[in-house]
C-alpha cells in the first residue's frame, strides 16, 4: 500500500512561499507584497543578466524569503529601539555602509523609545544602547543568517539556495555579514538584494530614484555589473510594476518546473513556518507545536474525523504566524496594555488570515487558523463570532490555544499549573465562552498536564547543558544563567561553547531554533 505521506498535498511550493513572504513583509515593517514585488524585479533583472534557469530559481525564492531569519532577537531590538517594525521600515532605505547615518538613526530611535523618561534617564539609555551596538554585527546579524539557513534547509531547498539564504546582510565591498566580498557572494543573493533596494526606492520616488540609488551604491552594497544591467534595462524591469497583479504575476513567472509538496513535505513546512513565527519572542518558543499537539489529541478524543484532526493540526501550527506583524515590544510588555496597544495585539489573527488567504489549497487551514481567539458568546476576536458560527474544529483550536497559553510563562505572569489552567477552562465553560465537551476532551487528552517533552539525550547534551540551553533560548544573558543555576560565569561560558559545538550552531539565535526544533523547552 502506498505511503499516505508521499501523496500530493495539493499545495504548490511557490504559493506557500509567496504566502510566507507576506509574513516576512510584516516582520520587516514593510507593506504586504513587498517581497513579491521584489521577486518580480529580481527575476527580470536575473534574466537581463543572463542567469541560468537554476540560478533564476534561487533568485526567485531568495527574493521571496530573504528575511525568514529576521524574527530572531527582535525582543532585543524592541528593548533598544522601541517599535522594531518602524525601525526596520525606516532602516530599509538606509545604506548600511553609511555609518554616520546608521548611528544617527539608531540614536533617534533610542531617544524616542525613552521619551517618557527624564533627560538623564534617556541619555543613560542611549549610552547603554550604544554600548550594545557591536552585538548587532557580532551576534545578531550572524544569528539571523544562521536561522535563515536552517529554516531554508527544513523547507527542503537545495544547498545553493541555503547558501544564499545565509548571506542576508552581505555586501559587495565585504563590509557586511557574513564578511564575504565580491564574487564570493551567491549570485542569487546579489540579484535579490539589489532588487529589494530598487523596490524601496521605486516606491519612494519612481524609476529615477531607483536608478540613482543603484548607481550610488554600486561597488558598495551592490555588484557593479548587476547595477549596470539594471540601469540599462530599468524601463523594461520596472515596466508596469505599480499596476502589476502581483500574486498572479509571481506565480506565473516561477522559473523551472512547478513543485507540489507531498503530505509529509507540507507538514514539515508547516512546522518550520510555526518556528519562524514563534521565535519572535522568548515567551512564544514552541507555542504553536504545543497547540498542535494538544489540539490534535483533543480532536481525536472528541471523535472528530481523521481529516478534521489533520486539518486542526496544520491550522494550529500556522495559527500564530500573524504575530510577526506586531511589535516584539508589545509581546514582551510586563505592564498592562493601553487600549491602543490592545487593539494592535487583537490584529494578529487578522494578519494570520491575510497571510494564508491567497493560496486556494490553504483555504480550509486559513479559515480555521484565524479563529483561534473566538469565543462562543461572541466576546472573542478578531471576528467576534458566536457559537452558531464556530465549528467543532474551531472550538478545539481555541480551547487548545488558551490552555497552552495559560501553561506558558508570559511577561505579566508566571505559567499556570495544569490544574490552574483546567480550572480556568471550566470557568470559561460556565461563563458560556467555551464548549464543555471540548474542554472535557482536552483535559482527558492531556491528563490536565502539558504535552510530554523529550527525555532522551539530544546531540549528546548533558542535563546541565540542556538547562543552560533552555535559559539562553529564553533570552537570559550568561550572567543571568550563572546566577539562576548558581554556577560561575566561566562555567556557563564553557557550557555554551560545548553546546554550540555539539549542536552545530554558532549563535544564540541558531541555538534557540535548535531548542524549538527538538522541543527542549520545559
Amino acid at each position: 500500500m502506498p505511503d499516505p505521506s508521499t501523496k500530493s498535498s495539493g499545495v504548490r511550493l511557490a504559493e506557500l512561499m509567496a504566502a510566507l513572504s507576506t509574513a516576512t513583509d510584516l516582520g520587516m515593517g514593510q507593506p504586504m507584497e513587498y517581497a513579491m514585488t521584489s521577486c518580480i524585479v529580481a527575476v527580470r533583472l536575473g534574466e537581463a543578466a543572463g542567469l541560468t534557469e537554476d540560478e533564476l530559481r534561487d533568485v526567485y525564492y531568495e527574493a521571496l524569503l530573504r528575511y525568514i531569519g529576521c524574527n530572531a532577537d527582535t525582543y532585543w531590538m524592541a528593548s533598544l529601539f522601541g517599535d522594531e517594525l518602524a525601525f526596520r521600515r525606516d532602516f530599509a532605505s538606509v545604506d548600511g555602509g553609511d555609518s554616520l547615518r546608521v548611528m544617527s538613526m539608531a540614536l533617534r530611535y533610542m531617544r524616542d523609545a525613552n521619551a517618557g523618561n527624564s533627560l538623564l534617564q534617556t541619555l543613560q539609555a542611549m549610552v547603554n544602547g550604544l554600548a550594545q551596538m557591536p552585538q548587532v554585527t557580532s551576534s545578531f546579524f550572524p544569528g539571523h543568517c544562521e536561522v535563515a539557513a536552517r529554516l531554508a534547509t527544513r523547507l527542503g531547498f537545495p544547498a545553493t539556495f541555503v547558501r544564499a539564504a545565509g548571506q542576508l546582510y552581505a555586501r559587495w565591498d565585504g563590509k557586511g555579514t557574513p564578511a564575504l566580498k565580491g564574487e564570493e557572494i551567491a549570485p542569487a543573493f546579489l540579484v535579490a538584494a539589489l532588487a529589494q533596494d530598487v523596490v524601496i526606492f521605486f516606491r519612494i520616488g519612481g524609476a529615477d530614484a531607483a536608478v540613482n540609488m543603484a548607481r550610488e551604491r554600486s561597488g558598495g552594497a551592490h555588484a557593479p555589473k548587476l547595477v549596470e544591467v539594471f540601469c540599462r534595462h530599468a524601463p523594461q524591469i520596472l515596466n508596469g510594476l505599480a499596476e502589476e497583479p502581483v500574486w498572479a504575476t509571481v506565480l506565473a513567472m516561477e522559473p523551472g518546473q512547478q513543485r507540489v509538496l507531498t503530505q509529509n513535505e507540507f507538514d514539515n513546512a508547516c512546522l518550520a513556518i510555526a518556528d519562524f513565527g514563534d521565535i519572535k519572542s522568548p515567551y512564544f518558543l514552541n507555542h504553536s507545536p504545543r497547540v498542535a499537539e494538544v489540539a490534535s489529541a483533543t480532536a481525536a478524543r472528541c471523535a472528530l474525523p481523521a481529516s478534521d484532526v489533520a486539518l486542526i493540526r496544520r491550522a494550529a501550527l500556522l495559527h500564530d504566524i500573524g504575530k510577526v506583524g506586531i511589535s516584539a515590544g508589545l509581546w514582551g510588555k510586563s505592564g498592562a496594555l493601553t487600549d491602543r496597544e490592545w487593539e494592535k495585539v487583537r490584529l494578529h489573527p487578522y494578519y494570520t488570515e491575510r497571510i494564508l488567504a491567497r493560496p486556494a489549497a490553504l483555504a480550509p487551514i486559513c479559515a480555521l487558523a484565524a479563529l483561534h481567539h473566538e469565543r462562543l458568546d461572541g466576546s472573542g476576536y478578531h471576528r467576534n463570532l458566536n457559537a452558531a458560527m464556530l465549528s467543532p474544529s474551531a472550538r478545539v483550536l481555541a480551547t487548545a490555544n488558551h490552555f497552552c497559553a495559560l501553561t506558558e510563562e508570559r511577561p505579566h505572569r508566571p505559567a499556570c499549573t495544569p490544574e490552574m489552567a483546567a480550572d480556568e477552562l471550566k470557568r470559561q465553560v460556565k461563563a458560556g465562552r467555551m464548549d464543555g465537551e471540548i474542554v472535557n476532551g482536552l483535559l482527558a487528552a492531556t491528563g490536565q498536564g502539558k504535552p510530554s517533552t523529550r527525555k532522551e539525550t539530544v546531540a549528546g547534551l548533558s542535563e546541565r547543558e540542556v538547562e543552560v540551553l533552555r535559559l539562553l533560548a529564553r533570552g537570559q544573558t550568561m550572567k543571568q544563567v550563572a546566577e539562576q543555576l548558581i554556577i560561575s560565569y566561566k562555567t556557563v561560558d564553557r557550557h555554551v561553547q560545548n553546546i554550540y559545538t555539539k549542536i552545530g550552531v554558532s549563535t544564540r539565535a541558531g541555538a534557540t531554533l535548535f531548542v524549538m526544533e527538538h522541543q527542549l523547552l520545559d
